[in-house]
């Protein structure tokens, strides 16, 4: 399996597959010597070939499979639904969890696959290799070339094209977990507390470094005065035409956390240009831009300039703050290798999903508020340890207490869920199946199916939400084809 996408792919690598030893009494947390009673994993390993029979950590399949089911529903079902759409600026619903749970489990599948390195230059090359894969492949998907439902075209203006996207967030942050886990810890043997830390101290200052970084830049860079180009319709019956006015931003400030004066949308603006931004930012559901807000809408009167600016919610001050959940994950890897009870790790991951949590409570009070776009460190902090108690959960219920079937759906989507995503989150299937259609482009299987579950329902959200809920059943029946098939994408 790819490392570079294992959170995303799961395609059955022996990366993620382990013995899961336990043990009826109380054991030293760390690795020890193995005893014929109590056989750790090096014990396992060191029994002939034939009689080892390694476990694939099933909740981790599941976390993914969830994960993807959730970014379907969200996408497809938020419009409808606003509710569990992302926050229009400020705050969290159940869609701004997604994103950092991809992340999160990036980390965990990471430190599982960088357990052993036996070339570390070699490890750097395939880490760098696979990470410009994913990330080029997001600029195809996300960059504007497939214009997605509704839309039966394709082909982008470079001038106008999108450099980052969710794809290029993973990407970027699986790059730097990975050369972390690669080049700051050593080598030495996990015994106890003290060696468990000092083997990765290092990734933990490196994690710190980042979040100062980020916090420094944030809260130090002047955002001076801006422009964007906006079209402008001029259109007339006897002479239509589009013309382009330029829109002034007034700031002047240090530390501003809105939309308009931030310092994230500044480094975007500067490295990337506003052309190459996103040009449909969440703060257009604001209620000083809609006045469908928390929906979008048409401007309220006397709406400020900034509601039509771009901004790029994967940008790359955001993106970097994201890394560090992809080091939370690394941490729960960790654990997952060094302790050998199922006790012994649930116990470390509540600790520390508990910490996490708290430390966002708390930073929101002191003036941090959660923020997607931002990627605030309040935020990054919440749903780092919401992942974690998730994680936390599904391994008890798949793993431990082996209740597998009730997940069996979201297993299969995990073990394949690169190719769910690209299918159905960038809407390549549903846009392929609308290419078909009967004289008129609305009559076309993919818009009937969900007009008539609308009818059936007599609503339009209810019947959307369970045209998007037959969308994940329909992946999910898919990808457990393809795994019995043997068939996974890799890159």
């Amino acid at each position: 399996m790819d490392a570079a996408i294992v959170a995303i792919a799961g395609d059955g690598d022996d990366s993620a597959r382990r013995p899961l030893v336990d043990r009826t009494e109380e054991i030293h947390p760390y690795a020890e010597p193995p005893s014929p009673q109590h056989p750790t994993l090096d014990a396992a390993a060191a029994q002939p070939e034939q009689q080892r029979k390694p476990q694939r950590v099933a909740s981790l399949d599941v976390f993914r499979g969830f994960t993807v089911a959730m970014m379907i529903l969200v996408d497809d079902a938020g419009g409808a639904w606003p509710g569990i759409n992302h926050s229009p600026w400020f705050g969290v619903t159940v869609a701004d969890f997604v994103m950092p749970a991809f992340l999160f489990i990036i980390g965990v599948s990471a430190a599982l696959v960088f357990k052993k390195i036996p070339n570390k230059t070699a490890a750097t090359k395939k880490a760098a290799v696979r990470a410009i894969k994913l990330f080029i492949l997001g600029v195809i998907l996300q960059g504007g070339y497939i214009h997605g439902r509704h839309k039966l075209t394709y082909g982008v203006d470079l001038d106008q094209i999108r450099w980052l996207g969710v794809l290029q967030r993973i990407a970027i942050g699986y790059f730097l977990a990975a050369i972390s886990e690669i080049w700051l810890i050593n080598n030495n043997l996990v015994e106890s507390h003290v060696s468990f830390v000092k083997k990765y101290f290092m990734e933990w200052i490196m994690a710190m470094m980042i979040t100062v970084l980020y916090v420094a830049l944030v809260f130090g860079l002047y955002v001076s005065n801006w422009e964007f180009k906006v079209k402008v319709n001029n259109s007339t019956l006897s002479s239509p035409s589009n013309s382009v006015e330029m829109k002034t931003i007034h700031c002047g400030v240090r530390g501003s956390l809105g939309p308009p004066c931030n310092a994230v949308g500044l480094v975007d603006r500067v490295l990337l240009g506003a052309n190459h931004l996103y040009k449909n930012p969440v703060y257009k559901r604001t209620k000083e831009c809609s006045i469908n807000s928390p929906d979008y809408g048409p401007l309220p009167p006397n709406a400020p300039d900034w509601c039509l600016a771009p901004f790029d919610p994967e940008g790359l001050l955001s993106s970097l703050m994201a890394a560090v959940t992809c080091f939370i994950g690394l941490h729960f890897g960790h654990v997952l290798i060094h302790c050998k009870n199922h006790s012994q790790r649930m116990l470390f991951w509540l600790l520390a999903s508990t910490a996490l949590t708290i430390s966002a409570f708390l930073l929101q009070l002191l003036g941090m508020p959660f923020s997607k776009p931002l990627y605030t460190v309040s935020y990054m902090l919440l749903t780092a340890g919401v992942s974690g108690f998730l994680l936390l959960l599904l391994y008890y219920i798949v793993d431990v207490i082996h209740i597998k079937k009730p997940f069996i759906l979201f297993q299969w989507m995990g073990m394949n869920a690169l190719i769910v995503y690209i299918l159905a989150a960038c809407e390549l299937f549903p846009t392929l199946i609308q290419g078909f259609y009967w004289r008129s482009p609305e009559n076309n299987l993919v818009d009937i199916t969900e007009s008539l579950l609308q009818a059936i329902f007599r609503s339009k959200r209810w019947g959307t939400l369970a045209f998007v809920l037959l969308q994940i059943i329909f992946w999910c029946l898919a990808a457990g084809f393809l795994h019995m098939k043997g068939v996974y994408l890799k890159l």
